[in-house]
């Protein structure tokens, strides 16, 4: 059976107490209003607005050094993970409804349920 995946997200990684002002500083920066200042409620998640066809733009509080990671979005979430699997990558943890992974360069990045219906442009089906 087939599945599709597609860039998702930007996701920049704020090693801080607090998020606000490393959402201001990024949407000014990159000259994106802020869409939600609170995506969950618990201070951890911001998102910049982005148009439909441009990845989203996520701010995440973390414990971690701080870095940009990718979210690749699918509609069938262990079948992305087999296939990066597949081409080297390492499956490092599953958390909630995404499996952090891990490319053999080293980077780290996220497989994620699909975030925008219809998934929109630039789309890979693969069998």
């Amino acid at each position: 059976m087939s599945h599709h995946s597609r860039l998702s997200t930007f996701v920049l990684d704020c090693n801080a107490d607090e998020l606000a002002p490393h959402v201001e500083f990024w949407s000014r920066a990159l000259g994106k209003p802020v869409d939600v200042l609170d995506e969950d409620g618990d201070g951890r998640y911001a998102r910049l607005h982005t148009e439909e066809d441009e990845p989203v733009l996520l701010l995440q509080k973390v414990s971690h050094p701080p870095r940009i990671h990718l979210d690749i979005e699918t509609d069938d979430v262990e079948a992305e993970v087999e296939r990066l699997v597949a081409l080297g990558a390492r499956r490092i943890e599953q958390v909630h409804t995404w499996v952090v992974m891990e490319a053999p360069s080293g980077h780290r990045f996220c497989v994620v349920r699909q975030q925008r219906k219809p998934f929109g442009p630039h789309l890979n089906r693969w069998d």
